[in-house]
């Protein structure tokens, strides 16, 4: 327990997890956007060297896709520059850094699934703000762990799940999206497996998120189905029937071969995933 972990971004929906998980193990130091404000480096390095963190989790990303479309200048300093003052900080206290990155640093037009090794070309502001800030950490970190992630969904969160469950409540028919194929992953899990990798000293760049894949539209019927709700609709559309600012990757699976071979974690179903999700939200009511 003498090893400290500062977790920035600590009221999102990971940085909440992150926060409960690490914490049966560690010395958490959680800060929101209220704290620190990561795009401000005599802010980060003021706090950094105040904690004296072993490890930096940056959880703190600009994640709205079609925000960043229209606020580009925001998504290249939250999850461009602030990843750099993050990285620039910790190296000055010999910390290591985990970034949490995302599938849309890809295009999308492979037709297997996304290994840490294939090129990145994103479509979006973005993912070219996460590759931005993946690339400064690379360069100004001592060690790191990038995590790229995808189709997020945690408790106390703006997310798919709870859109499409407060749709059903007003709504008898919602169209969905059915040619993005992807991974619905639970942030619990993902914050167990990033713990994992920490345990065991593994760095350098890790795709996780749970098993199998799906569309929008399938993510759709299988939340609806596992609330009970059969008294909706889901007509699937097409991309292009939706106008939308930002471009969207049509296959963005990530493989956790990686992961597998080398931390030895193996994600279990997404369907299972959003079972537990589903059961753990009833419970927090």
């Amino acid at each position: 327990m003498d090893e400290r972990i500062m977790v920035v971004g600590a009221e999102g929906m990971l940085g909440k997890d992150l926060v409960k998980v690490l914490g049966e193990r560690y010395e958490v130091v959680a800060l929101g956007k209220e704290e620190l404000d990561i795009t401000a480096y005599r802010e980060v390095k003021r706090w950094v060297k105040q904690v004296s963190p072993r490890i930096v989790i940056d959880a703190a990303g600009y994640t709205d896709v079609d925000g960043c479309e229209r606020r580009s200048r925001l998504a290249f300093a939250v999850n461009g520059e602030g990843a750099k003052n993050l990285a620039r900080a910790a190296s000055l206290v010999k910390a290591k850094v985990v970034y949490i990155s995302t599938d849309y640093v890809f295009d999308g037009k492979k037709e297997s699934p996304y290994t840490e090794e294939d090129p990145l070309n994103p479509l979006n502001v973005y993912g070219e703000s996460k590759v931005m800030g993946e690339r400064y950490v690379e360069k100004f970190a001592d060690d790191y762990l990038i995590v790229r992630t995808q189709w997020l969904y945690g408790l106390g969160g703006r997310n798919f799940v709870e859109t499409i469950l407060s749709l059903s409540e007003r709504q008898e028919r919602i169209e969905v999206v059915n040619d993005q194929i992807g991974t619905p992953t639970y942030t619990l899990d993902l914050s167990r497996a990033i713990a994992t990798l920490l345990e065991k000293d593994l760095w350098g760049i890790f795709h996780i998120s749970n098993s199998g894949q799906c569309s929008w539209y399938d993510f759709a019927c299988e939340i609806l189905r596992q609330a009970g709700i059969d008294e909706v609709e889901v007509i699937p559309i097409s991309s292009a029937d939706l106008t939308r600012p930002a471009r969207r990757p049509l296959y963005s699976v990530l493989s956790n071969e990686k992961l597998r071979r080398e931390g030895g974690c193996e994600m279990r179903p997404w369907q299972e995933a959003l079972k537990d999700y589903l059961s753990e939200r009833e419970r927090s009511r």
